[in-house]
């Protein structure tokens, strides 16, 4: 299932939620309807691992490993692996656009998904802009 049914998530999206920021409500509706079968969620482990680092750094560990553990009982496909599409396309992204190394692999994966990206960061504006992705912006 790719397209209009599913998403990838980047960490901007998965921190927002776990703190409850005002578009939280946007990402549990898409969570319900991922439980439901309607949508397909995807993220990259990348970004798993950029929202743990993050918690751990303002939080702490008991917090990180929390946050962490909820994470990996949400309805979402974690990617682990880089593969060489993967790695190609995010390094074109990130050749050609001034984004972040992990977001390069957000685009990409939502690239190769064909699907749309769900974040909120600016960073994302120039790839939008010149419609190398898909995004749909969380407010």
């Amino acid at each position: 299932m790719q397209g209009r049914d599913s998403f990838v998530l980047d960490s901007y999206a998965l921190i927002g939620y776990l703190e409850n920021e005002p578009f939280s409500d946007q990402i549990q509706y898409l969570l319900t309807q991922a439980r439901a079968g309607a949508y397909r969620l995807w993220i990259h482990a990348l970004h798993v691992g950029e929202v743990y680092y993050i918690t751990l750094r303002e939080q702490g560990r008991s917090l990180a490993d929390l946050a962490y553990s909820r994470i990996k009982a949400l309805p979402i496909t974690q990617i682990n692996t880089i593969g060489e599409e993967l790695l190609l396309t995010a390094a074109l992204f990130k050749a050609r656009h001034p984004i972040s190394y992990a977001d390069a692999f957000a685009a990409a994966l939502a690239g190769i998904k064909r699907c749309p990206l769900i974040t909120g960061d600016p960073e994302f504006k120039a790839l939008e802009k010149e419609r190398v992705i898909a995004i749909s912006w969380l407010t």
